[in-house]
């Protein structure tokens, strides 16, 4: 068979960042029609929350067109019972101790997350780019 490619037409494409944690990830940045787009950052958010392990603090995935968020999972972060001593629940006694120790807990993480990064690992980039499951 003989061919020649016909003439070049435009299409509408669109990069599509991935975030994790607001900071933008350059290795899982894709080119997409504009069309599929929509799809194709809610599947990577999709299995990236699957691959992803768990921190001490929450962690937001998401897909962004042009800095406009489209797509978003969110990965829970491990959660320790601070009203537990010894194994025994902190029974009664003054409302404002569990408050206090709820609002050292509640600091504690946020500040976690301002510091903590997110590593990738090979295994969760390399299950990104699988095509198992489209």
């Amino acid at each position: 068979m003989d061919w020649l490619p016909g003439a070049y037409q435009p299409a509408d494409i669109v990069r599509v960042d991935v975030l994790l944690n607001g900071k933008p990830v350059d290795a899982l940045c894709f080119v997409a029609h504009k069309d599929k787009a929509l799809a194709d950052g809610r599947r990577v958010c999709a299995k990236l929350k699957k691959a992803i392990d768990r921190q001490q603090f929450e962690i937001s995935v998401q897909a962004a067109v042009g800095g406009k968020v489209f797509a978003k999972e969110r990965i829970p972060p491990f959660r320790k019972n601070v009203l537990e001593r010894n194994g025994k629940t902190m029974g009664g006694g003054d409302v404002t101790r569990k408050q206090k120790l709820l609002e050292a807990q509640r600091e504690g993480k946020k500040r976690m997350k301002t510091v903590g990064n997110v590593e990738l690992s090979q295994e969760a980039f390399h299950a990104l780019l699988s095509s198992g499951d489209k």
